[in-house]
């Protein structure tokens, strides 16, 4: 599709995305620039001597238009079932004039993938500057808020997606975001006459007049699993569990997938008709204290009777972290 546009309009709507790019490598000689050439030729008479000019020809430099897209996080770990994931990529105006450009995302890659991301509503935002998703973006609207950028600029652009809750642990889902010159999208030297800024033609340069980039969201799962196993032992070297016996409970916590389970918080209510032995608790064998102090365990007495141990961050790679405690059969 082709356009034409004036100069005084082009660079109103351009300066808030210059603004969010930086200088690029010049991509030649400015659209709208006159090249002039006027030739002389001087020559003598006898003792005179004389200039002469050729007439002057001009030439007005044609607009290429060319876009770059790269994607800027090229894998993004997610988990089964996260919103609002974001790959994050730069649009770069790579032409020699003003250019408007439409964005297109497309989660629904034909092959090479596990799952398909889910584009969510809106799916793309034009970057505040600081590349996170926050309130500052702005959602883009096709048409309406369509990036307008000077020759070497660039805007970063935002693509949200949804993570499917059926994926699984290491399946990769890819998701890409197009670039397309609103003059028009054409084979390489295709020309629009007079489409270009400053009325010049617009030529198609070797990117076609669009451009895509493909990012990846690699999903790690991790669950926690608990097994618990006790041991009873009675005032006459017994396992009957009869009143004053003392239980000892050992939980074995492991992590198991690729992802981190963060700030992962171990809590065992004490048993109704037992109470808690004192100085029991410990974590891989080593002893905690009962008080809240700095080492990761307490025991509790409100809301009710319990201990609690803080594991931090686990993964597969930590190991196994077991809590042990004793509690006694009341008499």
């Amino acid at each position: 599709m082709s356009f034409l546009r004036s100069s005084t309009r082009v660079f109103a709507s351009v300066l808030v995305f210059a603004l969010a790019g930086e200088t690029a490598q010049a991509a030649g000689v400015r659209a709208g620039e006159t090249i002039s050439n006027t030739a002389q030729v001087s020559y003598s008479v006898g003792a005179t001597t004389a200039t002469t000019s050729s007439n002057t020809v001009n030439v007005v430099v044609a607009e290429i238009i060319n876009v770059d897209v790269t994607i800027q996080t090229a894998s993004v770990l997610v988990a089964p079932g996260a919103t609002q994931r974001v790959l994050r990529y730069r649009v770069e105006n790579t032409g020699n004039g003003p250019e408007t450009f439409r964005l297109v995302a497309n989660s629904t890659i034909s092959s090479g993938d596990n799952f398909d991301p889910v584009l969510a509503s809106p799916a793309i935002y034009l970057d505040n500057g600081d590349g996170v998703l926050g309130a500052g973006d702005t959602p883009y609207v096709a048409g309406s808020n369509d990036p307008v950028l000077v020759e070497d600029t660039f805007v970063i652009v935002l693509v949200a997606n949804t993570i499917p809750a059926a994926a699984t642990d290491g399946q990769n889902g890819f998701s890409s975001l197009t670039a397309e010159a609103r003059t028009g999208v054409n084979t390489a030297g295709f020309v629009y006459p007079n489409a270009g800024f400053g009325n010049t033609d617009a030529v198609i340069g070797t990117s076609g007049g669009d451009d895509v980039a493909q990012g990846a969201y690699t999903v790690e799962a991790v669950s926690i699993t608990a097994a618990k196993t006790q041991t009873l032992l009675n005032e006459f070297n017994g396992t009957q569990p009869i009143p004053g016996t003392r239980i000892t409970y050992s939980v074995a916590v492991n992590a198991v997938g690729s992802g981190t389970a963060s700030s992962a918080v171990f809590t065992d209510e004490i048993p109704a008709n037992t109470t808690y032995v004192p100085g029991s608790l410990t974590l891989n064998s080593v002893a905690i204290s009962d008080t809240a102090d700095a080492d990761a365990g307490v025991y509790e007495t409100t809301p009710q009777p319990r201990v609690r141990v803080q594991l931090g961050n686990l993964t597969q790679a930590s190991g196994t972290q077991t809590v042990q405690f004793a509690v006694i059969i009341n008499p």
